[in-house]
């Protein structure tokens, strides 16, 4: 568990790398075949300035999304359960100097009505947000995990929880382990030592090595489903995405998995926070960052959130993303509460989102753009998690797993939450999905239709 990021190691690639067009053309080649990109070749990859080069990363992205995941995206939705926190990162509106926050704390009561109020619009994958404060214990979170599970509203239910929280040792995310959560995310905000110093001036977050060795503690704990990410706007976008290769690297090296996503928010206006950094990503290379990352590790999933609007969204999703949050409110208590779409208070809120639809509406641009919408859960439960994921991802078979558990997933929400206009986009696009299946596989998919439109519920392979 010792650091392993080397700032002097990282900015020695990207200093010294020189794109051409044959040497950029000879990586994307290698990344569409599915092979991993070493940090000397993504650093020439962030390197590339050429347009014509940077169209050929964008297009050799697509392509490379088409090979492992087809056109599926995978839906969740955020819920935030406590902005106490006793750390003051300077990007954040719950940092602990700011009095303007209103600190909440859902009750259990008020925990179960807001994912009540979240099964009634056809969620299925939650992930928990928690600030770092010691009222939000192991036992705190695993506890609100399963409450959450016991949840069941008409044909609703959660089916998967991830989870966003403080650091934990390793007895702590073995608490957190048994109470069967999915993906725990601890991302590093900024990869830079002596930067994040400059960003986190008190409390235990201040701490680099330990928040950087957090995913190794929850690995040895057992905890092989991980998520890394970078706040990008706090430092050099080049150097945070060759760190999050190298974080990556690292995690297979010595666990033999990597993780299982990546996420890349950008900084975002919060409260008492103005946004004037000299890091600020502009959308074409926020774009250009996730082709990257993309090529760079070709079986990691990609998620993109509401951080960003609609129409940057809709563009990025196109070169690698492979899960969306919809219908998305970080307020405390908001999903429950039905506040207008667009109504935001920043005093109860970590940052500010600028994509504020509907999950439906969400889903019926995903169909009219041609995606395959997806709340499978399916190799969570079935174990296909860590190595034994990998196993099943590394060979390629993710597009031939998920593409019947997401058209099943598909069906579920058609059939229990969509608009009749959805309804009728939906099977469309479910019957141009089949098609494109092994015959082998049709006639026992079509049969578990028929099952979900007669009210059986989670069918999966």
């Amino acid at each position: 568990m010792m650091p392993f990021i080397d700032a002097d190691e990282i900015w020695d690639y990207i200093n010294n790398a020189r794109p051409d067009r044959a040497r950029v053309r000879e990586i994307i080649n290698k990344a569409i075949n599915k092979h991993r990109l070493n940090l000397e070749e993504t650093a020439i990859l962030v390197n590339t300035t050429d347009p014509e080069l940077i169209e050929e990363i964008k297009e050799g992205a697509r392509l490379l999304k088409e090979k492992v995941y087809g056109n599926r995206i995978v839906l969740f939705a955020p819920l935030y359960v406590g902005n106490k926190c006793v750390n003051n990162c300077t990007y954040c509106g719950f940092r602990v100097s700011n009095k303007e926050t209103e600190r909440i704390t859902l009750t259990p009561d008020e925990l179960v009505k807001e994912v009540e109020a979240l099964e009634d619009n056809g969620q299925k994958r939650l992930i928990l947000v928690f600030g770092e404060h010691h009222a939000y214990s192991p036992q705190f979170i695993a506890d609100a995990v399963r409450r959450v599970y016991t949840v069941k509203k008409g044909n609703g239910e959660i089916r998967r929880v991830n989870i966003n929280a403080a650091p934990l040792d390793i007895e702590g995310f073995k608490v957190i382990k048994e109470a069967g959560i999915g993906t725990f995310q601890v991302f590093q905000e900024t990869y830079h030592p002596e930067e994040y110093k400059n960003y986190h001036p008190g409390g235990p977050k201040r701490d680099f090595n330990y928040r950087l060795t957090s995913l190794d503690r929850a690995q040895e704990a057992g905890l092989d489903d991980v998520g890394i990410g970078a706040l990008f706007g706090l430092y050099d976008w080049r150097f945070e995405v060759l760190s999050l290769v190298r974080h990556t690297n690292h995690l297979e090296a010595c666990y033999n998995v990597g993780p299982h996503t990546i996420s890349f928010p950008r900084l975002q206006h919060a409260s008492k926070l103005n946004l004037n950094g000299q890091y600020m990503v502009n959308d074409d290379d926020f774009t250009k960052i996730v082709a990257i990352l993309r090529l760079a590790v070709p079986y990691t999933g990609l998620i993109l959130t509401a951080r960003e609007n609609a129409k940057v969204r809709k563009e990025v999703m196109r070169y690698g993303v492979s899960q969306i949050d919809g219908g998305t409110k970080i307020e405390l208590g908001s999903y429950a509460a039905s506040k207008p779409k667009n109504s935001q208070n920043l005093n109860r809120e970590q940052f500010l989102i600028n994509d504020s639809r509907s999950l439906g509406e969400v889903i019926n641009e995903l169909l009219d753009d041609g995606y395959l919408p997806s709340f499978c859960t399916a190799c969570y439960r079935q174990g296909r998690t860590g190595e034994h994921f990998m196993e099943f991802s590394v060979p390629g078979f993710i597009k031939r797993y998920c593409t019947p558990n997401a058209i099943l997933t598909l069906a579920e929400y058609l059939e229990d939450y969509a608009t009749e206009e959805i309804k009728q986009k939906g099977w469309k696009v479910i019957d141009k999905n089949i098609k494109t299946l092994d015959e082998t596989k049709v006639a026992d998919l079509l049969n578990r239709i028929e099952l979900v439109k007669q009210g059986k519920r989670d069918l999966y392979y």
